[in-house]
């Protein structure tokens, strides 16, 4: 029996999964993310258990992607205490030696999970965008996650202000970007109410939509996917994607010709499982690659 070995890592959390050649989870785990050698003493407990054939790994970014370069799996310039510049991908193959790895971001895994089991199945490319804690995007191009010199950071990119906000920004970069303006914190920082507990009627979700929609059409206009998916504890609420599909329509004002919002702007096919079934896919890929 061939076992694939699969790593969400997230700033909260490791969602690490065990998965036959089937694709079907025969073990998974929930760790917290403390540090960096405290997560990976229990990550290696679970996995030294089953003897993997490879492992797919989809991490908190920004991360290092290009393989000639010396930060070629570390995580990067993170708030994440202890994980700045550290270097993950090497402390997993030194504990595994000769495993082969996939390695790419959390939404980059996403994305590819969605392209091959889920909501974008059928399709060649897809955009996927998570809002929740922060904001961010994956792309897959061709069948391929894509990446140039670095992955994409689709959640820093800046918009233009609501004229009715005021909001300084919750981003610790760059404070007012898509992130910084969208993501969860930003909810409660504008009204003091935690995002799940605002009510549908109040004002602050137009403006969520104008950002999220905004930042959509940028994403169409630059690479035109076929799909565009939205996943992420913000994005369970279906007042908020009927105001962000309505949003984009206005905000494209005709310009580029795309499907039907209903069916080009979409939820998440694989609730909560996104990103561990890609990991799990790209383990496979990787198994094949070696």
């Amino acid at each position: 029996m061939k076992y694939y070995g699969g790593i969400e890592a997230g700033g909260t959390k490791f969602v690490c999964a065990v998965s036959n050649e089937n694709f079907e989870i025969v073990a998974e785990t929930s760790i917290p993310t403390t540090t960096p050698e405290e997560t990976l003493e229990h990550v290696f407990a679970f996995f030294d258990q089953y003897e993997l054939v490879a492992m797919g790994v989809g991490s908190f970014g920004p991360i290092g992607i290009d393989p000639t370069n010396d930060t070629y799996g570390y995580v990067l310039a993170t708030p994440k205490k202890g994980w700045a510049q550290y270097d993950f991908l090497g402390n997993l193959k030194e504990h595994y030696p000769g495993l082969p790895f996939a390695w790419t971001t959390d939404v980059n895994a996403a994305a590819y999970g969605e392209i091959k089991q889920g909501v974008a199945q059928g399709k060649n490319s897809c955009v996927y965008l998570t809002v929740g804690t922060g904001i961010g995007g994956g792309v897959v191009v061709n069948g391929e996650i894509f990446s140039g010199i670095s992955h994409p950071e689709m959640g820093h990119i800046h918009v233009k202000r609501h004229p009715d906000d005021t909001f300084v920004g919750t981003c610790p970069y760059h404070k007012d970007c898509l992130e910084g303006l969208a993501a969860g914190p930003s909810l409660e920082g504008r009204t003091g109410i935690k995002g799940q507990d605002l009510p549908e009627d109040h004002p602050i979700w137009d403006i969520q939509a104008y950002y999220i929609a905004q930042a959509l059409m940028s994403y169409t206009l630059i690479l035109a996917p076929e799909i565009i998916i939205l996943g992420g504890g913000v994005m369970n609420q279906d007042h908020l994607l009927l105001k962000i599909r309505q949003q984009f329509v206005d905000q494209m004002n005709g310009y580029m010709e795309t499907p039907e919002a209903s069916e080009y702007i979409v939820r998440w096919g694989l609730p909560n499982k996104s990103g561990i079934t890609g990991c799990l896919l790209l383990a496979a890929d990787a198994a094949a690659k070696a």
